[in-house]
């Protein structure tokens, strides 16, 4: 995984154990490996050009609070989920402080639009000969 742009302090991160879904076998019910992540973009160390993108961001994992809140229950293990809880709100970070690179405007070639406007050209002939015929009877 490359370096992260801006990494994320633990301190600033907020853990709550849950107990996982679904399936499990006799442990599921009393052993609580599932993590429940709470990270607060305002109170965060992060520059305010990336909380204001954070907070842009329709996302369903950021509340209305401005609270990033992931849920990881993939291992049956507690710190392999923090790790991934962490991985994932890092991703999330590093994704908005990339700006997308512009779109850069290009105009149709010359050919193209002759090709268009030739077809256009036939499409209304051929339109034009579907119509009632006038003759002599």
């Amino acid at each position: 995984m490359p370096e992260p742009l801006f990494p994320i302090r633990e301190e600033e991160v907020e853990f709550s154990a849950i107990r996982a879904q679904g399936a499990g076998g006799q442990n599921v019910n009393k052993v609580s490996n599932a993590v429940h992540m709470r990270y607060k973009i305002s109170d965060s160390s992060l520059p305010d050009t990336i909380k204001e993108r954070l907070l842009a961001l329709s996302d369903q994992r950021i509340t209305a609070d401005g609270v990033v809140v992931i849920k990881v229950q993939t291992t049956r293990s507690l710190e392999q989920n923090k790790a991934e809880a962490i991985e994932r709100l890092q991703a999330l970070v590093d994704s908005v402080a990339v700006l997308p690179k512009r779109r850069k405007a290009t105009k149709p070639t010359r050919t193209s639009q002759r090709k268009r406007l030739d077809t256009k050209a036939t499409r209304g002939t051929v339109k034009k000969l579907r119509g009632r015929i006038s003759g002599e009877e």
